[in-house]
């Protein structure tokens, strides 16, 4: 029988912690950005464990008058186990709780997965904000609560 997957709030050290070991997220100075994003907005900050470890996170903010879905991400070793799912439920639930209307989030071009993860869940592509490299275009999603 698969672990359990627990979803709590957590930290921005946490996050930062689990954040340096995904390989899509790349190099940037990651705790002075996550204060950033999140300070003076209500904020989530998720992390989610299997037996214990740090499995993936999931970081959502107040944006004008929707919930933006800022960043998140599942350590390799943990993904197709439904990590993501969870987090962006709990984020849903969450955020529906408190009269947000819509949940809205960025991804890039490369970042397949991600993309069918919103396709999946129902969202609809809102905006392309293009670039040189097409793989580097930012997609922005959204959907209803």
């Amino acid at each position: 029988m698969p672990e359990a997957i627990i979803v709590r709030e957590a930290d921005i050290n946490e996050v930062v912690a689990l954040s340096a070991l995904i390989p899509e997220l790349g190099e940037f100075p990651r705790e002075k950005m996550y204060r950033e994003k999140v300070a003076g907005k209500p904020n989530l900050i998720l992390i989610a464990e299997i037996g214990g470890v740090a499995a993936g996170f999931k970081v959502g903010y107040e944006r004008d008058d929707y919930w933006y879905s800022w960043l998140g991400g599942v350590h390799p070793e943990f993904r197709r186990r439904g990590v993501a799912r969870m987090l962006a439920d709990r984020q849903d639930e969450w955020a529906r709780e408190r009269g947000y209307p819509t949940v809205t989030f960025k991804t890039l071009n490369r970042l397949r997965n991600m993309l069918r993860f919103g396709i999946d869940r129902g969202f609809n592509i809102i905006r392309v904000e293009e670039h040189e490299d097409v793989r580097e275009n930012r997609i922005w999603m959204r959907r209803e609560l």
